[in-house]
């Protein structure tokens, strides 16, 4: 009985203190707390979603007022525990439970005394807000580094984007937002099985609002090869892109008319890993760019027919379906769209083939005797030519020969030029070659599959023997008397500068005397100083360039960029310099047309050296004399 009573008496005691207890918690009222808080808005906290509840609401460990305690961590989880879970689970959560500063609820929602309705406008989760939301963290790339994110700046790309440009500049509420495909509390990496962006999640997300886009996209060829988890079939981001989505009539849209055959379908069916894994035929893509329609898109004409055109967008099947645009029933329908009136004759070719498949053979044939024809002709006048061209030179030398000559270039000088200019012709050749590997004149390097360089070989070859014909013409100069006398002559002087000006008159109209030259005016001097230089320059930058391993050791990376950029420049600088001023002065000068022939010969006629020299005077005629003589040797 005793025992009863003590245990009765207990039970009174629990339940009276822990009514005491709910008193008092009850008891603190909003304003107690705000009379110590005042930092907090009492308006805006009552204007919140939460302004309806107590501050013990959430502060649950507070019981007393004044509390001497810190007040520990308000967790959301208390009222929302299904989010809690969804956001534990995904990336950010985990993240934040792992200690790093990623995005918490209040990051997203807002400060807590101050947090509205997802669907107030001044709300942080609003949907025109979200995406200036997700960027406060997103678009700071110091931040984001760490995580090594696919995209530094993904909210700047959607802005731009057809989705961006809907919701914040038309303000159309309805637009796709960062949460619509990557979730909200729910967020993962897409290559996590689990991601709204998922490879095969991709056309469902893209679907809440493309729906009928979807099914036919889960209907074709693309959709059951990406749902069967093929990865190599496209799904909606390869093609349109991802943050970066344009409309198909913006020119820069990845599915642009004019970018969609190389850029969008060209990027897999030009693939050579992807056509034989697969057994598709690897040459559509380069075949559809020798028709007229590939050459006319190559061109930017927007109305010619593009893989779509054809084959479809999202609805693209295998040409042996029935149901394919391309298959041989529908084929005439699909042409007749672009060229009304096709008929079913226009089946029995095949679209794709190029006039050297065996395929087609009346074409097939017909190319080969046009190839044949037009050797056979053309080779026929080229070698008719020919024979006309060397008797009547032949006559010419003759005639020339006839006439007084005195030596302008001696035969191993001769023989130093036309080592200079094959040996000029070969490089620029095989280094342009290099600075745009896919010109058509690029053939003789892919004309045999090779397991090594052939065109760099040729080029560091040919670089050998201009560098030796160089050490070998600087010799000749500075050894031999012929050579010392030629570089006297060919060093710049005062009289250069105002020959220059006088020749410039003389042109302009504006003096009626045409200047006199010395043996080398500052035409030549210019040029072969010109020549110098550059073959100084591309010889060091070239030697950093061939043997990059061992400069690359004591050189910074911006020095071989560097010599990258002076070699490829002062290349482009040579070949303009020849064409402009060397063959003008030796081929086009009326002076010189059609030829100077003193790189043939070897000897001018008397009367060219006439025009070359100015007349000397009397007192200086033994001088010259004696330096006439010498030429003759």
């Amino acid at each position: 009985m005793r025992k009863n009573f003590t245990l009765v008496f207990l039970l009174a005691s629990g339940l009276f203190l822990f009514q005491g207890r709910s008193l008092a918690v009850e008891e603190i009222k909003n304003d107690d707390c705000l009379t110590c808080h005042d930092k907090i808005d009492s308006a805006q906290y009552q204007a919140s979603i939460h302004g309806a509840r107590l501050c013990t609401s959430c502060h649950s460990d507070i019981r007393e007022i004044p509390h001497q305690e810190k007040p520990g961590h308000v967790q959301c989880a208390g009222c929302h525990p299904t989010e809690n879970v969804i956001y534990q689970a995904s990336d950010h959560g985990k993240a934040v439970s792992a200690g790093a500063p990623a995005a918490g609820c209040t990051s997203c929602h807002g400060e807590p005394h101050s947090l509205l309705n997802y669907r107030n406008h001044e709300s942080p989760v609003f949907r025109m807000n979200i995406p200036k939301t997700c960027g406060t963290c997103h678009e700071n790339e110091k931040k984001m580094a760490p995580y090594g994110l696919s995209q530094a700046a993904p909210i700047t790309s959607y802005a731009t984007s057809v989705h961006g440009r809907a919701l914040l500049k038309k303000k159309l509420i309805s637009a796709a937002i960062c949460t619509d495909c990557h979730g909200s509390h729910d967020l993962h990496a897409p290559s996590n099985p689990k991601s709204k962006m998922f490879r095969t999640h991709v056309p469902t997300t893209c679907g809440k609002c493309h729906e009928n886009v979807m099914n036919t996209y889960l209907r074709s060829i693309h959709g059951t090869a990406a749902m069967s988890g093929k990865r190599e079939a496209p799904v909606c981001t390869d093609c349109h892109g991802e943050h970066l989505i344009k409309s198909h009539l913006d020119p820069t849209s990845s599915v642009y008319a004019t970018n969609l055959s190389e850029k969008t379908c060209g990027n897999c069916h030009s693939s050579e890993r992807i056509n034989t894994k697969f057994g598709m035929p690897a040459d559509r893509v380069s075949s559809y760019f020798k028709s007229y329609h590939g050459m006319a898109s190559k061109l930017g004409v927007t109305t010619v027919a593009n893989c779509a055109s054809c084959h479809g967008a999202h609805d693209i099947l295998p040409s042996s379906d029935p149901n394919s645009s391309v298959h041989k029933s529908n084929l005439a329908r699909t042409c007749g769209e672009c060229h009304p009136g096709a008929g079913e004759q226009l089946v029995k070719g095949k679209i794709h083939e190029t006039p050297l498949a065996k395929e087609t053979h009346i074409v097939f044939y017909a190319t080969i005797f046009y190839i044949l024809l037009i050797i056979g002709v053309i080779g026929g006048m080229l070698a008719h030519n020919l024979l006309d061209f060397s008797k009547k030179f032949q006559k010419h030398l003759a005639r020339i020969k006839e006439k007084s000559l005195y030596v302008r270039f001696t035969l191993q000088e001769r023989i130093q030029h036309w080592i200079l200019t094959v040996t000029f012709i070969v490089l620029a050749y095989t280094g342009f070659a290099l600075k745009d590997p896919e010109a058509w004149w690029n053939f003789p390097f892919k004309l045999v599959k090779i397991h090594f360089d052939l065109r760099g070989v040729i080029h560091k070859g040919t670089a050998v023997v201009f560098i030796a014909l160089l050490f070998y013409h600087v010799c000749y100069m500075i050894l031999t008397r012929r050579g010392q006398m030629k570089l006297k002559n060919l060093f710049p002087e005062i009289q250069d500068v105002k020959d220059l000006f006088s020749l410039l008159k003389y042109n302009l109209g504006l003096s009626q005397r045409k200047p006199h030259f010395g043996k080398y005016g500052y035409i030549e001097k210019a040029e072969y100083w010109a020549l110098i230089w550059g073959s100084v320059v591309m010889i060091l930058t070239g030697a950093v360039l061939t043997f990059a391993d061992y400069f690359m050791q004591y050189l910074p990376k911006w020095v071989m960029d560097l010599a990258t950029t002076i070699h490829f420049y002062e290349a482009v600088l040579a070949v303009l310099a020849i064409l402009v001023w060397h063959f003008y002065f030796v081929i086009f000068d009326p002076e010189a047309y059609p030829l100077n022939l003193s790189m043939v010969l070897g000897k001018v006629p008397e009367k060219e050296k006439a025009i070359e020299t100015p007349p000397v005077p009397k007192k200086k005629t033994a001088a010259k004399t004696k330096d006439s003589s010498y030429e003759q040797k």
